[in-house]
């Protein structure tokens, strides 16, 4: 077993503190990652406040992780130690079924995500995330990480990065598309950083006129501020795909009549509230549909496309002392545009 130490919530109330834990020894196939870097992800205040229930306490949230490797199994073929290594939102499935085949592991039936999940080698725990030392993963899932990229503004992209590149990909985003891309947030704003690299039209919808600049700094072409009747109205049927990053209360009616005949509307944010849906829009044709991260492969692939072309996540390094005052910042969307905790700051 290694000795560890981590932020952990112990109860919804809580705030993080600090936790020792053990993490399983290396086994044949393991690989074990120093965390140097651990994104902060709006999910991660949802499960450790247990707004989408289900969650098991004490809990280490994090699941944007890059590290370098110190030890690998006898087993391990894809890494050495030395390299820089990345862990995203999961770290095992069931390797048998049609999802897994297919390389669409996040949908797998007995997925295990990095923290919350019960654990395939610890019966009777959970699963322990990136705001750690260190953490032990097959290497069937973890991620290789080029040496160009910086570590700290990589981090994001294990979540931020794969959950906005995979439904653009699927949507075949690129030239003679025409994207809008809602939020201007941690995911909305790789979205825009995507969409644009892959050659589309890109237009954001935010509501903060102190954003445009922002928006148009990071890609977009156009900026609508989207309490502006008027600009919203002329933008009515003219959208082949709007990605909707936004995690909090809106009204995705808007957003449906701005889509052409068959274009689709695609949520990536998880409002902890059902959102209401006029059927009018669906019954003229446009597509509803929601996207959930990305498999190992895709992961994969996306991280090697952002260190081709020089991908990366606009950050704020906070020590992890200043955790619990990020979550604040970030539930007043007070970041641009990811927090990343510095890993050497961990201290008891």
């Amino acid at each position: 077993m290694i000795d560890t130490l981590g932020f952990a919530v112990r109860q919804p109330t809580d705030t993080l503190a600090p936790f020792r834990f053990q993490r399983r020894a290396v086994g044949a196939k393991d690989v074990r990652i120093e965390i140097l870097y651990c994104g902060v992800c709006h999910s991660d205040i949802h499960q450790a406040r247990n707004e989408w229930k289900g969650s098991n306490y004490p809990m280490v949230p994090g699941h944007e992780i890059i590290g370098k490797v110190t030890e690998i199994g006898p087993d391990v073929t894809k890494f050495k130690v030395g390299d820089m290594a990345g862990v995203g939102c999961l770290v095992d499935s069931c390797r048998s079924c049609l999802s897994c085949d297919e390389g669409l592991e996040q949908f797998c039936d007995c997925v295990v995500y990095t923290y919350n999940s019960p654990d395939t080698h610890r019966p009777g725990e959970f699963t322990y995330g990136g705001y750690s030392q260190r953490i032990v993963v097959d290497e069937a899932y973890t991620l290789k990480v080029s040496p160009k990229m910086n570590p700290a503004t990589a981090a994001p992209l294990l979540c931020a990065g794969i959950t906005t590149y995979s439904p653009l990909r699927r949507f075949k985003v690129g030239p003679g598309k025409t994207v809008g891309i809602v939020g201007l947030g941690g995911l909305g704003h790789m979205a825009v950083k995507f969409a644009r690299s892959f050659g589309a039209h890109v237009v954001l919808f935010t509501t903060s006129p102190n954003k445009v600049a922002d928006g148009l700094r990071l890609g977009a072409h156009e900026v609508v501020v989207s309490t502006d009747k008027e600009a919203m109205r002329a933008k009515a049927n003219s959208f082949d795909m709007i990605l909707d990053a936004v995690s909090a209360e809106h009204d995705a009616n808007a957003y449906l009549a701005l889509l052409k005949r068959d274009g689709a509307l695609v949520f990536v944010g998880l409002p902890a509230e059902p959102l209401p849906i006029k059927m009018r829009y669906m019954v003229s044709q446009r597509v509803l549909t929601g996207s959930n991260i990305g498999g190992i492969a895709e992961t994969q692939e996306m991280l090697d496309y952002c260190a081709e072309h020089n991908i990366e996540s606009d950050i704020e390094v906070i020590p992890m002392g200043k955790i619990n005052e990020a979550y604040e910042r970030m539930l007043k969307n007070n970041v641009k545009y990811r927090f990343v905790i510095d890993m050497a700051t961990l201290k008891d």
